[in-house]
C-alpha cells in the first residue's frame, strides 16, 4: 500500500515579483500571490502516519517566509545580466535595466523563476528538512502563480 499527505494553500503563500525569460528574451517585471501545495508519500510510521501535517505546514510556512514580499533574483539565468553592488543588485536584459536594494532581493541558485523551478527550489529545501525520516519516500511541491496555474516538482526520496 502507499500512502500519501498534502498540505495546501491557507498559510502556505507568499506575494513576490519576478521576471522570467522566454526564448532568451525577459518579460516584464510583476509579481503574484503564490500559494503552496506540499505532498509526502511513504510508508506509515510506528503510529500509522507519514508525517504529521502540522510539521509539514510549520516547514512550508517558514520556506515561504524566505521568499515572502522579495525579488525573486534568478541568479543563474543565461540572459539576464546580474552585478552585485554594494547594497544592491543590478539586472540588466536588452532594454530594460533594474536596480533593487539587496534587502528586497532573494537571490536563488535558479536559471528562471517560472513556477517549476520555484517548486524545485521548495522540494529540495523540504528534503533537507526531512532528512533522516526513512519512512518518506517521495515529495511533490506545487506553487500556484494563479488559480489554476501550477508548476510541480516531484522528487524521489528512496535513493537519497
Amino acid at each position: 500500500m502507499k500512502y500519501k499527505i498534502s498540505v495546501e494553500r491557507n498559510t502556505l503563500r507568499f506575494a513576490a515579483a519576478h521576471l522570467t525569460t522566454f526564448q532568451g528574451q525577459a518579460e516584464a517585471l510583476h509579481g503574484h500571490n503564490y500559494a503552496l501545495l506540499l505532498k509526502a508519500e511513504g510508508d506509515l510510521s510506528e503510529d500509522a502516519w507519514v508525517l504529521d501535517f502540522g510539521e509539514l505546514k510549520r516547514i512550508g510556512e517558514a520556506l515561504c517566509q524566505q521568499l515572502d514580499h522579495h525579488f525573486l533574483l534568478p541568479r543563474d539565468n543565461p540572459a539576464l545580466e546580474v552585478s552585485e553592488l554594494d547594497d544592491a543588485w543590478q539586472i540588466t536584459s536588452a532594454d530594460r535595466r533594474y536596480v533593487i536594494p539587496k534587502s528586497d532581493v532573494c537571490v536563488l541558485p535558479l536559471d528562471n523563476s517560472t513556477a517549476e523551478r520555484l517548486a524545485e527550489w521548495f522540494c529540495q529545501r523540504l528534503a533537507e528538512a526531512l532528512a533522516g525520516r526513512g519512512n518518506i519516500t517521495s515529495i511533490s511541491v506545487g506553487v500556484e502563480e494563479a488559480p489554476g496555474q501550477t508548476g510541480w516538482c516531484t522528487l524521489s526520496l528512496s535513493n537519497r
